[in-house]
This record gives C-alpha cells, structure tokens and sequence, in this order.
C-alpha cells in the first residue's frame, strides 16, 4: 500500500479530508496520512480508539511514536491522557487500550535501528516547556538526524526552525499559515527537503507538533 509516498513532495491534509477507516482489529478506526507497506509497513495515521477498544500484544520491530490527542490511551505501562508523548523504541512490545476513547497520532518504523530509548512526556505540564527564541517549546526527543517538540506561537508569530532534513507539522490548536493558505486545529503538512515555506501562526495563535529531520533518509532510500 502506498499513500503520500512521494516524499519530494509537499503534502497538505486538513480535517475535512480525513477518511477514517477501520483497522483490523474492532473499534479501532484511523486516517491515513502516508504509508509504504501493508500493515506492519512504515506509516504516519491518527488512530481513534472507541471506548472498550483495545488490540492484542503486539511488538514494533521498527518502533513507535505516540502523541495523545483527546481521551486517555494506555497499555501495559499505564494511562496517557491527553498530552502525553509516548517513544517505543524498536523491538519493544505492548498491548494498546482505551477504556474510555482516545485518539492518537502515531508513527511506525520510522525510527533507526539503534534507537534504545523508551520516552514518556506529559506536555501538559509547565515543567516541561522552556521559552526559547521568543516563544514556548517543549522539547520531546533529539538525536544525530531527528528533532521532535511541541511549540506555541502567538498570533503573527513566524516559525523560525529551519527544515533542512524535511519537516511534519501537526496543528494541535488554533490555525497556521503556510505561505498564505490557512489550516486548522487536525491538519497535517509534510514538506519535503528544500522546501522552505513561509509558516505563520493565525490570529488564534497555535500550538503545534513538529518534527524536522527525519525525511533524509527516505530521500536515500528513493
């Protein structure tokens, strides 16, 4: 299966263009915003757990990247409310469950081999977000290639981090303009290496995730 596989090129997914569809596994449902694979293949989705839903054990040989976006997400570890930001690193096993609902963004095989590290943030909270360059980040995972963290930006505000190794950008609140065109709260852009676009934050302000660096290596790979 391959969805937005081109990863020379920019891709752009706001809220009125989710397709939801059902997961194999029941009351598991999930928007698919690029994949290279069948199941177990590399893939970006926002999955949405009904209340009751859960998934059998299961490993990640290429690892697991998580940010709870509404309810409360849990496995064998605990509950992840709203918020939270999960890393699995690569052969690590859990058995995912919502008793109440939840929606997730998440991101399979995308992380390298040696990868060893186990990451759990609450961003919900104040300790873990520092002002840096005029604004509010809070740092979530860096190595050598990648670079992940949460940002809010005030209304006119310009984000200023250089995608040199591509980016992806997750509208979590308010709106966010790129060059000129407005997305909203759910809305998912993905720019390829080179592309540099002017990127505003609205008159609501924004909070975003964003993740820079990780696209080198599917330009190697292409």
């Amino acid at each position: 299966m391959l969805i937005n596989a081109d990863f020379s090129r920019r891709v752009n997914l706001t809220p009125d263009h989710y397709q939801w569809v059902t997961s194999p596994q029941g009351g598991v449902e999930r928007v698919m915003l690029d994949r290279l694979g069948a199941e177990k293949g590399r893939a970006t989705s926002i999955v949405r757990y009904a209340a009751g839903s859960h998934f059998p054990p299961h490993r990640h040989p290429g690892g697991e990247e998580i940010l709870v976006l509404s309810g409360t997400f849990s496995d064998g570890d605990g509950d992840y409310p709203s918020g939270w930001y999960l890393r699995n690193p690569p052969g690590s096993s859990h058995q995912p469950f919502s008793h109440e609902g939840a929606t997730i963004f998440v991101k399979l095989w995308q992380m390298s081999p040696e990868d060893d590290n186990q990451v759990r943030i609450d961003t919900g909270e104040s300790m873990n977000w520092h002002r840096q360059h005029g604004r509010e980040i809070c740092p979530l995972f860096s190595d050598g290639t990648e670079r992940v963290g949460l940002q809010r930006l005030a209304p006119d505000d310009t984000l200023i981090d250089e995608p040199s190794g591509g980016a992806e950008l997750l509208v979590l609140s308010g709106n966010l303009l790129v060059d000129g065109q407005d997305y909203r709260e759910g809305s998912w852009i993905r720019l390829p290496i080179g592309d540099h676009p002017r990127i505003v934050a609205g008159a609501q302000g924004t909070t975003l995730y964003l993740k820079t660096g990780h696209l080198v290596q599917m330009t190697a790979e292409a």
